[in-house]
């Protein structure tokens, strides 16, 4: 066990970054925060004047996806983002741009000016056939102490994450498919990797469950085939279009059923709201 988890951080380590985030404040406000995820941030700001801007800092983290220097993080990491620097395993820091982001996914594609031999790319997994109770490693940038490995256990499979709101709608969306694990996430985790006993990514590490704002045992990944469907999308053309009925609702349980004056045993989606147009 102890061999495997050697040879997994020693595999993946170089393709893992760390990233840092600037974002101009027109006023001054509460802490810039990555979004809905407890990404938590390290603000600071500059004295403050009429004349000086207001700056705040985040933390996170990200991995390497090609050697056209294209970066996969979470979208909540860099949204908002005014400057966004990309440091690798072995010490270089880089300047990024923000290519490609998608809100439902919770995904973004930075790229930096670097390609070739020099940039390692991930492995990806098959996100598709994880078992719960195989081994799960997390690998990221917790409150900025980088190259941070934990371990654990896939807790559950097929979660469902809220993600975005449609853009003139009530309507939530939510990811599917999201990977559970046991293996502590922190803030500064937000768009690392969660890999499996091979080395290779089963999910990008991206909200944990928890009242502290920190770790409690309850994490979740974006799974690795969402990931391969979305970012080639992002890289060619900045965003991802989803197709989706324009309806939302629950599962219908025996009490809904009888409210609705349906058989008790009828299961099923109780459709609760339709989208105008949907």
């Amino acid at each position: 066990y102890e061999g495997t988890l050697e040879n997994i951080y020693q595999q993946v380590m170089p393709s893992v970054v760390n990233i840092r985030v600037v974002q101009k404040q027109e006023a001054p406000g509460p802490d810039f925060n990555f979004g809905g995820f407890p990404s938590l941030p390290f603000p600071f700001s500059l004295p403050d004047t009429p004349s000086q801007p207001q700056y705040s800092q985040g933390l996170g983290s990200g991995f390497v996806w090609d050697q056209e220097g294209h970066i996969i993080t979470n979208n909540h990491v860099v949204e908002g983002a005014d400057k966004v620097e990309v440091t690798f395993a072995d010490g270089r820091t880089l300047l990024a741009t923000v290519i490609g982001t998608d809100a439902y996914s919770d995904l973004a594609v930075l790229r930096v000016e670097q390609s070739g031999d020099a940039l390692k790319p991930v492995q990806l997994g098959d996100s598709n056939q994880v078992r719960v109770g195989q081994l799960a490693i997390a690998i990221g940038n917790p409150f900025g102490l980088e190259g941070t490995m934990t371990a654990g256990i896939v807790s559950a499979i097929g979660r469902t994450l809220t993600a975005g709101e449609a853009a003139q709608s009530r309507a939530a969306f939510s990811i599917p498919g999201v990977i559970q694990t046991d293996a502590p996430i922190n803030p500064g985790n937000s768009g690392g990797v969660l890999v499996d006993a091979q080395g290779q990514v089963i999910g990008v590490t991206s909200a944990i469950e928890s009242p502290v704002r920190a770790n409690a045992g309850i994490g979740f990944a974006v799974p690795a085939a969402l990931v391969q469907k979305v970012v080639p999308g992002l890289i060619k053309d900045g965003r991802y279009d989803h197709p989706y009925l324009g309806v939302s609702g629950v599962s219908l349980t025996p009490d809904l059923a009888k409210a609705m004056k349906l058989d008790e045993n009828q299961r099923g989606a109780l459709i609760q709201d339709v989208t105008p147009g949907g």
